[in-house]
């Protein structure tokens, strides 16, 4: 019974690995301590799609908040986006492309990093919130994924590395940080989802920047999303006006731009990967 069991235990690996080898899982590649010449050093990490080929090319996404994106047994709130999850399914699916995801944690220095630096003269007139006094860091983050990590992901990477095929993502803050990216380096990135954008940051001051700076809607696309529950329940003014001022850019709703409102959607992690598979196919839908 002893050898039956032992056989029966080496049949069922053998049927687990060559199902593995079947269906090519995803791969991660960890870079802790990132080091940069404008910020501090942080970890990234990076998620190649279901039998990545080097043989081929792939769009890569960049996401900021990266230790909240796949494991919640490491987040300080034991919730988690299901990055991966969802990447997954939709490629199986064959709903989005396979993508390149670039993970990029954030440090103490999240509100700094993440707030937009301009209009810099309205925000020294400003009183600030205890949490963005200090130097306005942004300029500095961005010229770190731009200047630094991109060109390394697409030197180690087979990256379409073309604006077309380059996107980034975010929430809260991350939302904000990455409207501001995808209209400070159009030339970058070609897509931006926005999801529970935190509009109000200091009086919402960065939708002075957006009426004169979003990118040309005729390259780009962009996604912005709000719940109604919780900090996501200050955001539809703020949100109403952003659409606005897409429309009045020339923007298309649904083309090149999707604004969703999800009633009881509260501000978290688990209400972001509830929705996540909805930016993924609006910017990485197939070809």
């Amino acid at each position: 019974m002893k050898h039956i069991a032992l056989v029966l235990i080496f049949c069922s690996s053998l049927l687990a690995c060559n199902k593995q080898k079947k269906h090519s899982p995803l791969s991660f590649k960890d870079y802790p301590a990132f080091q940069s010449a404008y910020i501090p050093a942080r970890d990234v990490k990076v998620m190649l799609p279901p039998a990545y080929d080097a043989k081929k090319s792939y769009p890569v996404i960049y996401m900021h908040d990266g230790q909240m994106l796949f494991d919640s047994t490491r987040t300080w709130n034991k919730q988690e986006w299901g990055v991966d999850e969802t990447i997954d399914s939709l490629i199986k699916a064959q709903k989005i492309r396979p993508v390149i995801v670039v993970a990029i944690n954030n440090t103490t220095n999240r509100y700094l990093e993440y707030m937009p630096n301009k209009p810099q003269e309205v925000l020294k007139s400003i009183d600030r919130p205890e949490k963005f006094k200090g130097k306005i860091l942004s300029d500095d983050y961005l010229k770190f994924l731009v200047e630094e990590l991109k060109p390394f992901i697409d030197k180690n990477y087979k990256t379409r590395s073309d604006r077309d095929n380059t996107f980034i993502l975010g929430s809260s803050m991350g939302g904000l940080i990455s409207c501001y990216a995808i209209s400070e380096y159009p030339d970058v990135f070609g897509g931006a989802a926005c999801m529970s954008t935190h509009w109000p940051a200091i009086d919402g001051v960065f939708l002075k920047y957006v009426a004169a700076n979003l990118p040309d809607p005729l390259t780009h696309k962009i996604y912005f999303d709000y719940g109604t529950q919780t900090l996501d329940s200050l955001y539809e003014p703020y949100q109403l006006i952003a659409d606005s001022l897409m429309q009045e850019r020339g923007y298309h709703r649904n083309e090149n731009w999707m604004t969703q409102k999800f009633e009881g959607a509260k501000h978290d992690e688990n209400a972001w990967k509830s929705r996540l598979h909805i930016p993924l196919e609006f910017l990485l839908g197939k070809e």
